[in-house]
């Protein structure tokens, strides 16, 4: 599984080469800490969406910057090795900047799919892909499946009883 996980250059290779044999790239991304069944259907039906699903991850530093300094809760390693186990997923690769917008720009997707958690206006590469001829799709949220839930039910089950 491990063989999903490349790196940026030798990703854009192949996903040049995909496109060239008339597949249908999809890209997402994600900080992907403590896969959860939310994150599993989104990156289902962001797969039926097309032939090949690239999924950009956050780096370690890069999620720290957005979440906080007590996260990631799993390091980037595992988190790519976790999502390579998925059969949805076709290739992984990390990303270490604030936003995936080089990667999409480089990339260049057929399909940008983010969650209904987000806004169009706050999807970052929507422009760069669209300019290209490629759309943006909004995968309805899995109500109370979320990564904060999850720690917030560890932490609630598990703290100390005085």
């Amino acid at each position: 599984m491990k063989e999903k996980i490349k790196e940026r250059k030798v990703l854009l290779r192949i996903v040049k080469n995909l496109k060239t044999k008339g597949k249908r790239i999809v890209f997402t991304n994600g900080c992907f800490d403590i896969l959860h069944l939310g994150h599993v259907r989104y990156l289902e039906k962001a797969k039926s969406l097309g032939d090949v699903l690239v999924v950009g991850v956050n780096s370690n530093s890069s999620v720290r910057k957005l979440k906080g300094p007590k996260r990631p809760i799993l390091p980037e390693k595992e988190r790519t090795e976790i999502l390579s186990g998925l059969g949805c997923v076709d290739y992984i690769t990390i990303f270490n900047e604030a936003d995936p917008l080089k990667l999409i720009a480089s990339l260049k997707p057929d399909l940008l799919v983010k969650g209904g958690d987000w806004t169009r206006e706050q999807i970052v590469g929507r422009e760069v892909v669209e300019r290209s001829g490629g759309q943006l799709v909004i995968i309805p949220f899995v109500k109370g499946a979320s990564t904060s839930n999850v720690i917030d039910t560890i932490l609630k089950r598990y703290e100390k009883r005085t």
